[in-house]
């Protein structure tokens, strides 16, 4: 109904729109191409959501926020990946509510103990630096698959992180950064 639209390039719709709210519970039309379990951006404030039922073009949308203040006509986002949590050094050194944003940084960001409706902060802090530790035998030109281990990054005295490549990844090394200091952001394998 005059509503601009934002497809991408399969052709999926990749903005909904808010037609009805129930407490918690969202349900949205003209989200084609979504995904059981997709995590969703809810509202002008982009408030954190997942995908409970598909019907069609119609989403149900459980939303982990206060969702007074929605109404219908309201954007949803699509993300087109799960909602997932995202591993890593400094895991462990904080504390998360139940969708991993870390207290801390918010209250520092927030300057409140509580945490405000759409805040987006990010899991894990990419500004530290750890210390990274290729594995001694990988070397430029080797082949690399799924699950291979590649380097170390000792979080603490208790925990060393394996770095693995992914499970669908698979190639040859083209690059690997010497052993230093590094953000969970940087990139250290090609």
């Amino acid at each position: 109904m005059g509503r601009d639209v934002e497809i991408d390039e399969q052709g999926e719709n990749m903005v909904g729109c808010i037609y009805k709210v129930s407490g918690p519970v969202v349900v949205a039309d003209d989200i084609f191409g979504a995904s059981m379990y997709e995590l969703v951006r809810v509202g002008a404030e982009q408030l954190i959501g997942e995908i409970i039922r598909l019907e069609g073009h119609t989403a149900t949308i459980q939303v982990y926020e206060d969702t007074s203040g929605l109404q219908v006509g309201d954007p949803v986002y699509r993300t087109c990946r799960p909602l997932s949590v995202e591993l890593g050094p400094g895991l462990l050194d904080n504390i998360f509510d139940g969708i991993q944003r870390p207290l801390r940084s918010i209250s520092k960001k927030t300057q409140n103990c509580f945490i405000p409706r759409g805040v987006n902060v990010l899991p894990l802090d990419d500004s530290h630096m750890w210390e990274f530790c290729p594995s001694k035998e990988l070397k430029i030109g080797d082949k690399i698959t799924g699950g291979s281990i590649f380097a170390t990054v000792q979080e603490n005295a208790l925990l060393e992180h394996r770095l693995m490549c992914p499970p669908s990844a698979a190639g040859v090394v083209t690059y690997i950064a010497p052993p230093g200091q590094y953000a969970v952001n940087e990139e250290v394998l090609e």
